[in-house]
């Protein structure tokens, strides 16, 4: 056999090879997601339950498969992480390629079947980092790089929520938000009744970063739909009751929730 018939040959076993393993770093990609979902004790079980169906809804619905037509490269890669105090923060679907319905429907089937979790605490800035470490040390190159925090408290543990989201945003990534406003506050020192507006001034951050609150269980699956698809999409939401996009000026203090945290229990 000639080198070059035997070059040909074995290049073409390679490809074949390769062709079944999954998506390799370094590969392109219109957005890197992570889902970084909040699984503290101030969510009850059938919340987080809620959560993960809307998820998994999400992923696999129509509009978000048609959003993934709209970038270069067609697909995106996206991470799924539950959180809740500094030191709580599991990643329970690794980075996944998705371009089409059937890599859609894996990532949801990889949320629907790890065991519900709670943990104590929030801490936003923890998330932060987390996400941050997972977008800098995977090896793939999107276009943009997203962290999407969905919560029902304000930072009450770890690293102050500013500065962090500052330091995110000075290194490319943007951050969105779901502010979770189920429950009408109960007059505990960690309650706040506008955590959306916590969302806009202390949380979110980047080019085109919004928030969109969900003030009940209905409104869930629909929330959590058109966040993904905004962002897939890398569209810029308008003004509207529903999207909210970063404040220009503060108007609560990013320190509240650790500032009451103290105040309450000293450290």
């Amino acid at each position: 056999m000639s080198c070059v018939r035997f070059c040909l040959v074995v290049f073409a076993w390679l490809a074949a090879t390769l062709a079944g393993y999954p998506a390799r770093a370094d590969e392109r990609v219109d957005v890197e997601l992570v889902l970084a979902v909040d699984v503290s004790y101030s969510m009850d079980l059938d919340e987080l339950a809620l959560q993960r169906e809307g998820y998994m809804k999400a992923v696999t619905s129509s509009e978000f498969l048609n959003a993934l037509k709209l970038g270069p490269n067609g697909r995106v890669a996206l991470a799924y992480v539950e959180w809740a105090g500094v030191d709580e923060q599991k990643l329970v679907v690794d980075w996944t390629f998705v371009s089409g319905r059937e890599e859609a429907e894996a990532f949801a089937r990889a949320i629907r079947d790890a065991p519900l979790r709670r943990v104590y605490r929030t801490s936003i800035s923890g998330v932060m980092d987390f996400g941050a470490d997972l977008i800098e040390n995977n090896g793939i190159r999107g276009l943009r790089r997203v962290i999407d925090i969905s919560g029902d408290g304000t930072n009450n543990q770890g690293p102050m929520v500013e500065p962090t989201r500052d330091s995110l945003v000075s290194r490319g990534i943007t951050i969105n938000g779901l502010p979770l406003m189920l429950k009408e506050p109960a007059g505990s020192m960690l309650d706040i009744g506008q955590l959306d507006i916590y969302y806009e001034d202390c949380v979110i951050g980047g080019p085109g970063a919004f928030v969109i609150p969900v003030r009940g269980p209905h409104e869930f699956a629909d929330a959590i739909k058109t966040k993904l698809v905004l962002e897939i999409a890398g569209v810029t939401p308008p003004r509207q009751s529903l999207v909210h996009r970063a404040a220009g000026e503060a108007r609560i203090s990013c320190t509240i929730g650790e500032r009451m945290w103290m105040e309450r229990w000293g450290n």
